[in-house]
């Protein structure tokens, strides 16, 4: 699926805040595609499990980054 919905200012977000909202955007979008468009009450809870699995999904693919630590 593309991102090309995702459109305009990152509103100063991270790379993985970036990359997390895709996550849950993409999910979302899958979901309501799956339930005509709309969620009920009833499956918010599969919904927010979907993703969550998403975004581990996601995290779990990133590559390990070096932590730099501010000086004090």
């Amino acid at each position: 699926m593309s991102d090309a919905y995702v459109v305009g200012d990152p509103d100063g977000l991270s790379p993985l805040q970036i990359e997390l909202r895709d996550a849950v955007a993409r999910e979302l979008h899958a979901q309501l595609a799956l339930r005509s468009e709309r969620i009920e009450l009833a499956d918010v809870p599969e919904v927010a499990y979907q993703v969550t699995l998403r975004v581990s999904e996601t995290l779990r693919h990133r590559p390990t980054a070096t932590i730099r630590q501010s000086p004090e």
